[in-house]
């Protein structure tokens, strides 16, 4: 017998049964649950599912957290404009020099919109972001949920385009002619609405991932010794040696500056030069804790930048059995048995 929840608008909800529930079965002793809520959770959690289907065949954590933020990263707090709307799926928006490659992103996720209707493309974007980083924490040993909120209304066509060069920019002349590069950070972030620690705490997303020259202009498109088998498209350079964990490393290699083979941007290089960014650097190098508490605040403020809602967004978390059942599948918990 199935079992309907209703959650009010504005509520944290998690379904505890997994995927296989979610499809009417049982799995082990426990009984499926479906949650009515504004936000179609069973979708929301059927998206979830799918994206770590495609992260796993495909690598794309780094693009997916790469998309995210520069749909968010759009934003304009001084004219209330832009940010996480899914206005980076219309041209001239997705053509902007700062946004090549990332139709490639927006491609794989085209099949989880199709089965999931319900839910925006805002919000599969952001939580392709969401899962990427987990996944990717995951695969360093480590435990990270970013608990998204959802309910963000779409942005309807080229007219919600923001304009060119709102992004940061890696290295000078800056487009905003800022002197320095932490001036410039600052005035990118600031007009975000967000703070120095902000700054500092995203920055550490550089952890994952590559940059190419056709996509950012930095790197090498070759590969270095740690990009050039892949996994994935081989090439580009990265900031990590283990550019598919999620964890603290960034500001530990951006610290020491150890290997010519890995990447230091000029911003990169401004979190331990600034007074003002390095106390942070400084916490993030010695404790993936500190860095990992402080990330999932600046996220969540990140993923929201600008974004309508349907009603009251409402928290859905990622389901602990299906997470527990991927990483043990074999266990008594996800034996599997028709209804």
């Amino acid at each position: 017998m199935m079992r309907l929840l209703h959650a009010r608008p504005g509520t944290t909800v998690a379904t505890p049964t997994g995927v296989c529930a979610r499809r009417g079965i049982r799995v082990g002793r426990l009984s499926t649950t479906r949650v009515m809520a504004a936000v179609n959770v069973e979708q929301i959690q059927k998206s979830r599912s799918m994206i770590r289907e495609i992260i796993r065949e495909t690598y794309a954590n780094p693009i997916f957290v790469r998309l995210a933020w520069h749909d968010s990263g759009s934003y304009d707090d001084n004219v209330k404009q832009g940010g996480a709307t899914a206005s980076i799926r219309f041209t001239p928006e997705l053509g902007y020099g700062a946004n090549n490659g990332l139709k490639d992103a927006l491609d794989l996720l085209e099949p989880v919109k199709a089965a999931c209707p319900d839910v925006s493309y805002a919000d599969i974007i952001q939580l392709a972001s969401a899962e990427g980083i987990a996944m990717a924490a995951s695969a360093a040993g480590k435990q990270l949920e970013i608990p998204l909120r959802f309910g963000r209304v779409d942005a309807t066509g080229p007219e919600d385009c923001t304009p060119d060069g709102r992004l940061p920019a890696a290295a000078a002349p800056f487009p905003d002619k800022a002197p320095k590069p932490a001036d410039h950070l600052r005035n990118v972030f600031h007009r975000l609405g967000l703070t120095d620690q902000d700054i500092v705490a995203l920055s550490g997303a550089h952890t994952l991932g590559r940059a190419r020259p056709s996509r950012s202009g930095f790197g090498s498109e070759e590969g270095t010794k740690y990009t050039k088998n892949g996994p994935g498209k081989p090439g580009g350079t990265s900031w990590t040696p283990e550019w598919l964990k999620f964890d603290n490393t960034y500001f530990s290699e951006i610290k020491e500056k150890r290997d010519a083979e890995l990447l230091v941007l000029e911003t990169d290089a401004a979190l331990f030069e600034d007074p003002g960014f390095a106390p942070y650097a400084e916490k993030y190098a010695a404790s993936n804790e500190a860095f990992f508490k402080d990330y999932v605040v600046s996220h969540l403020k990140l993923s929201e930048l600008g974004s309508k809602w349907d009603g009251e967004p409402t928290t859905v978390r990622a389901d602990p059995l299906e997470a527990f059942c991927e990483s043990d599948p074999s266990a008594d918990e996800c034996r599997v048995y028709e209804d």
